[in-house]
């Protein structure tokens, strides 16, 4: 039984333009994971990373994720071929070593979560398990990371898988612009989504955090949290409430929790996005009315209240996957809907 494993030789291209299209998008993640593993480390001091209290060890760790990321694209770019596309020139969020770390723990977390939303869609087996070895390595990215940055390296039972579009609506926004000729994406931008009170991960009290968006350090999806804050709980020595670089850390108080307030404001659609501003946020749903949070094996809906002009809402919903184990955790993905499905 199998598919598989009649002794043909397996083919390591895409296969279709499904699978094109979905190599292309990891390939255009890879590039700017490589890029930016390498920004942090030229663009800091090591008396700025020994003050975010990341020492050379650290910083070597970093430059061997970086490595693993020239692995990656030339994985990827083998596989697509002569029409593989090429790496870009970015524009990056952060200004401390801290807003580094947590932009990277981001960007693989979507990075990785992009894959399993279509690995087992692939018309191609053989592309698809290069690709999961690929991606297993990326998974162990965004765990140290997440250390890093002080936060749990593991809270979920099971990673989420996203649709292509979602990936590159979060990644699109960080290019600038890309060489000529460079292949386009055939994935929609959505209009961004701006939760303003999303939990500031280097507050010593998370709930805290202020309720206008101040305290992201810009407008773009994926932006990580203001680290130059009075109440910082970056080296803070108390059990329960300190966050700085740790294999782990217990929480007192969650950075988020069910039942909690979230707001929201949002873009409308025909914002220019992406290299050169070349690709235009676009929506074919109606008015908003719920909140889909998507996050291990399920996605969870809550209604949306609307407050104003492209405002609202909504309440984190409870829920459990199994046993005792919350479905809302970790860092992931929410979307404004016109439908609960459920």
């Amino acid at each position: 039984g199998g598919l598989g494993t009649n002794g043909s030789l397996p083919r390591y291209m895409v296969n279709s333009d499904f699978d094109f299209e979905s190599i292309a998008l990891g390939l255009y993640q890879e590039w700017i994971e490589l890029d930016l593993f390498h920004d942090g480390l030229v663009r800091f001091t090591n008396e700025e990373f020994t003050a975010a209290g990341l020492g050379p060890e650290a910083r070597s760790l970093i430059e061997f994720m970086a490595e693993q990321e020239t692995g990656h694209s030339t994985l990827l770019t083998n596989m697509l071929g002569e029409r593989a596309p090429k790496q870009c020139v970015y524009n990056y969020p952060y200004t401390t070593v801290r807003e580094w770390v947590d932009f990277m723990q981001r960007v693989t977390r979507f990075g990785e979560s992009g894959v399993w939303g279509f690995i087992n869609h692939l018309d191609s087996r053989e592309v698809g398990q290069l690709l999961a070895q690929s991606i297993a390595t990326e998974a162990r990215q965004q765990q140290i990371f997440r250390q890093m940055s002080g936060l749990t390296p593991m809270n979920v039972w099971f990673e989420n898988g996203w649709p292509q579009s979602w990936s590159w609506t979060m990644l699109a926004p960080y290019i600038s612009y890309c060489p000529e000729n460079t292949t386009r994406l055939a994935w929609q931008n959505f209009p961004t989504l701006h939760i303003l009170n999303n939990a500031n991960i280097n507050r010593y009290s998370p709930n805290d955090t202020a309720q206008d968006g101040s305290e992201t350090v810009g407008p773009r999806i994926a932006d990580p949290s203001v680290s130059n804050i009075t109440a910082s709980c970056e080296n803070l020595n108390v059990t329960g409430y300190g966050c700085g670089p740790a294999i782990a850390h217990n929480k007192s108080e969650p950075l988020s929790f069910p039942g909690k307030k979230v707001l929201f404001q949002w873009e409308a659609p025909g914002s220019a996005v992406g290299p050169n501003n070349s690709y235009v946020t676009s929506t074919s749903a109606g008015a908003p009315r719920f909140v889909g949070w998507s996050q291990q094996l399920n996605l969870t809906y809550s209604p949306l209240t609307v407050t104003g002009n492209n405002s609202g809402y909504t309440y984190q919903p409870e829920g459990f996957v199994y046993d005792n184990q919350g479905i809302i955790n970790g860092t992931m993905a929410v979307m404004l809907t016109d439908l609960d499905l459920y």
